[in-house]
């Protein structure tokens, strides 16, 4: 396992990415986070590097030979920029013996969530998917306790966004990645992380398609329970919300109202990628995790077919 700085030095990690989700979450979390150290900032868009950077009191970065130089002064890498940038950059990363703070997903295909995962076990370094709402404090221990009770007959995840909406006014209703993959690979990692963990790994798929880019899924689990799955970006502002919800021995158990403040749970998972990192056992949401994750969404894509089918 590639080793952190000497014991009890802060971890300096290093911001792949300047766009809406690194300014409001990524960059101010790893700021004031009293055991890591902000040090740098690559951005695609040079002014927006700098800027993000300025704010922070760290350096811009920016081109390839501005990575490479982001890589040289770091111990793991954070991520905030699509899925299919993110995986290229982050098996580079892992090659350079950094350790990884990956965003959901991983990558939307296959091939490249396996290069990103070979990646890191290639070069023995420690990985974290942030997936909020496995490291939210109101939800993440809600969820080790419906692991831990069992018994579950069936489950159903809504999460539907209203990202597109007139006046809807979201910076990520302007991502083009958003726009083309849907709710599927935009919260479809959310509805699995919490799913997975609690009813096991998916063994069946079955997809649909509903209106604009609602996709349906009907889940079997290796526990021998089903979930079914609604995901959306493109619903009206009145449909908009997340519910989740476990039926079986134990009762009926609701996903808590609210996830938290999502600086929060980053801190937290810069917490988790530092023990990884220093005590060479893998996370449960490691690049393993996300790697399946992707496969289980793509899965569902291939089962939806095209779009006019």
């Amino acid at each position: 396992m590639t080793t952190l700085p000497a014991p009890g030095g802060p971890l300096r990690i290093g911001l792949v990415g300047a766009g809406p989700w690194a300014r409001m979450t990524h960059a101010p979390a790893l700021a004031s986070h009293p055991g890591a150290v902000l040090s740098g900032v690559w951005g695609r868009r040079p002014e927006a590097a700098e800027a993000l950077a300025a704010a922070h009191g760290t350096e811009a970065y920016t081109g390839d030979t501005g990575f490479d130089a982001l890589l040289a002064g770091s111990d793991a890498v954070a991520f905030a920029v699509p899925p299919d940038v993110q995986a290229p950059l982050a098996a580079r990363a892992a090659d350079a013996g950094r350790h990884l703070l990956l965003d959901k997903p991983v990558a939307t295909t296959v091939a490249g969530a396996r290069e990103v995962a070979e990646a890191a076990e290639r070069a023995r370094v420690a990985s974290v998917v942030f997936c909020t709402l496995r490291f939210a404090g109101g939800t993440a221990g809600w969820i080790d306790e419906q692991a831990a009770a069992g018994g579950w007959f069936t489950a159903r995840a809504t999460w539907i966004g209203a990202l597109f909406a007139p006046g809807a006014g979201s910076e990520f209703g302007a991502s083009p990645w958003r726009r083309e993959k849907g709710g599927l690979w935009d919260v479809g990692p959310h509805a699995l992380s919490v799913l997975v963990p609690v009813l096991g790994d998916v063994t069946e798929v079955t997809a649909a398609r509903g209106p604009a880019d609602a996709t349906h899924l009907l889940l079997r689990h290796t526990s021998g329970a089903s979930s079914t799955v609604t995901l959306a970006l493109d619903a009206p502002s009145g449909a908009a919300g997340t519910e989740v919800e476990f039926r079986g021995e134990a009762g009926v158990s609701g996903l808590p109202a609210g996830d938290g403040d999502a600086r929060d749970a980053f801190r937290a998972a810069v917490d988790a990628l530092a023990e990884a990192a220093r005590t060479g056992v893998a996370h449960p949401c490691d690049v393993r995790f996300g790697l399946r994750l992707t496969e289980v969404l793509a899965q569902a894509e291939a089962r939806l077919g095209p779009v006019d089918a």
